[in-house]
């Protein structure tokens, strides 16, 4: 069982770093073959990527956000590109596979993905009586006291005044 935290702690993360939100969603389950390859593919990328180092991959952490949506941290949008693209990577065979498998039938299984870029210092997480979750697998949890009790003062505001 993981570590539960018994205090407020936020992740903090240095630099810049990517949010990439990638998803299937079955629209004929009854359709194995188009949508049971591409379920398969993603937890296979993930054991490929957590296989290697973050200082290779870029890949900081990954959680899942119910089924079907994986949420990745990336230390840059480059380093995700490059494995999406990388043609030796668990990824593009599976892209290539995807594609022809549903040339015919896009409408049969859905997947979508969304990618933010996130400067240093333009986030904040707060976790509560939580084991390390989200962003905070990624980074390091430190807690939220002091300069870091306050969503405002997380961001790098101010507190405002009834709080000073």
């Amino acid at each position: 069982m993981p570590t539960i935290f018994d205090q407020r702690m936020t992740a903090q993360i240095d630099g810049d770093f990517v949010v990439f939100l990638i998803g299937l969603r079955i629209n004929t389950p009854w359709k194995v073959t188009k949508w049971l390859p591409a379920v398969r593919a993603m937890p296979r990328m993930l054991r490929e990527l957590d296989s290697r180092p973050a200082s290779e991959t870029g890949l900081l952490g990954h959680s899942q956000a119910g089924l079907g949506t994986i949420i990745q941290y990336w230390r840059s949008f480059d380093h995700l590109e490059a494995y999406a693209n990388a043609r030796d990577s668990a990824h593009f065979p599976a892209w290539v596979a995807f594609n022809k498998r549903m040339k015919t039938c896009r409408a049969d299984v859905g997947i979508w993905h969304e990618t933010y870029l996130v400067r240093a210092g333009q986030y904040e997480t707060l976790y509560s009586g939580m084991p390390p979750h989200g962003l905070g697998k990624a980074a390091t949890l430190v807690p939220a006291t002091g300069s870091r009790s306050g969503a405002r003062t997380r961001l790098g505001g101010t507190a405002p005044q009834s709080e000073v």
